[in-house]
């Protein structure tokens, strides 16, 4: 029987590890994880590089950029094999746009072996479409879907429309808040803010205004009565069968005995559905004399919000700020807003707005890149969560 000799090996423990074939060792992350922007433009590439300077490590090495019949291309330039994918996308204007680049790139870091492949998207595009309207879809749920074929596995966003929404997706989902950044510019950058109320532009929006308020020891009034109609109004179908039916005849169906007696008899009319009349608008709580501080997720179209400056400045709110995580700002907001009572209008940048603040200096952002990049350390490294949660309210 042949005898092994091990003595005249070096040991391998002490030496560090060399790749075998001559290669040499890959531009990888020591920690093994990378971090890519799915967007190839300066501004929204501007918050993942303010992340990954927090992180202290490069941005990924990657190309995206749209064919000339517009198709979507990506191309990662290094290896991403075994490692820990984070993917930051801001949805610009062009949101269609934005989520074709995410699942492309998504899908490209799925067949290049990564390990996890999270996706970091401060504003969740679609989240305003998470209910039925009458005969719609929901959207949201839909692209929920489509993130998870290309290969997600987790998600980290920020200030979801409805927190609902968490549950259209078949991987964790971190919902983090960006209430205590806006508390702390309020605190900070509001002279006299112990002299404001809280303001919630509608009673839908109360428990949020609740809870800054709760935080931060001031009062809460709330504005009842729009000159359009809310979301909710048409959200569930309601409006969509006709407000009442006529059975004039035998209708040919024959059903069970028992389920006979919840059927109308032929000739009753079902009660009419009285439609729904707003009341003017109105504005619970007192505001004389004080600052008044708007409370709300998205800021888009700003029609609403300086219908709703006018009220408070009638009655008698001499300054007037509107805070807002996600400053999307579309169509003519600037303008609008520069021209209204608005005095402040302050977003964070989990959406570029580098252009609306050009146009009107009106608005002011707050920087959010710290706890996106405390997120994606602590879900590379396995720690909890709840640090980012604590002191947040439910209803935030």
């Amino acid at each position: 029987m042949p005898i092994r000799r091990f003595g005249g090996h070096r040991s391998l423990v002490s030496q560090s590890p060399r790749l075998s074939y001559g290669y040499k060792k890959m531009n990888v992350s020591r920690s093994g994880y990378r971090v890519f922007s799915a967007n190839s433009t300066t501004a929204c590439t501007e918050l993942a590089k303010k992340i990954t300077e927090r992180l202290g490590v490069e941005l990924g090495k990657s190309v995206v950029y749209q064919e000339s019949n517009t198709e979507t291309r990506v191309d990662v330039k290094e290896s991403v094999r075994g490692q820990d994918i984070f993917i930051i996308q801001t949805i610009p204007r062009d949101v269609n746009t934005a989520i074709m680049e995410l699942l492309v790139m998504a899908y490209a870091l799925k067949t290049s072996c990564a390990k996890n492949i999270i996706g970091v998207i401060p504003y969740f595009p679609y989240s305003k479409q998470c209910k039925m309207r009458k005969r719609g879809s929901i959207v949201c749920k839909l692209l929920t879907s489509m993130l998870a074929k290309a290969g997600l596995t987790h998600i980290i966003t920020m200030d979801l429309h409805q927190k609902e929404i968490q549950g259209f997706f078949s991987f964790p989902v971190d919902n983090l808040r960006a209430s205590p950044f806006l508390i702390q510019y309020i605190q900070e950058e509001i002279p006299d803010y112990r002299n404001a109320i809280i303001v919630a532009k509608s009673p839908s929006a109360a428990k949020r205004a609740q809870s800054y308020a709760e935080r931060l020891r001031l009062g809460l009034a709330v504005m009842h009565g729009e000159a359009h109609h809310s979301e909710s109004d048409m959200a569930d179908g309601r409006n969509s069968p006709p407000l009442f039916r006529t059975t004039t005849g035998h209708t040919g169906l024959e059903l069970p005995s028992s389920s006979r007696h919840h059927v109308p008899f032929p000739g009753i009319e079902l009660p009419m559905m009285m439609a729904k009349e707003k009341p003017p608008i109105t504005v619970v709580g007192d505001v004389g004399g004080r600052i008044a501080i708007i409370i709300d997720d998205i800021i888009d179209d700003v029609e609403d919000f300086v219908a709703a400056a006018e009220i408070l400045k009638e009655r008698g709110a001499y300054k007037i700020y509107i805070m807002a995580t996600h400053g999307l700002l579309s169509a003519e907001a600037p303008r609008l807003i520069e021209e209204s009572a608005i005095d402040e209008v302050v977003v964070t940048n989990t959406v570029p707005h580098e252009v609306q603040k050009l146009q009107c200096p009106k608005i002011k952002t707050v920087d959010v890149s710290m706890i996106l990049a405390e997120a994606i350390r602590r879900i590379h490294n396995g720690e909890s969560m709840a640090y980012l949660f604590r002191n947040i309210a439910v209803d935030d």
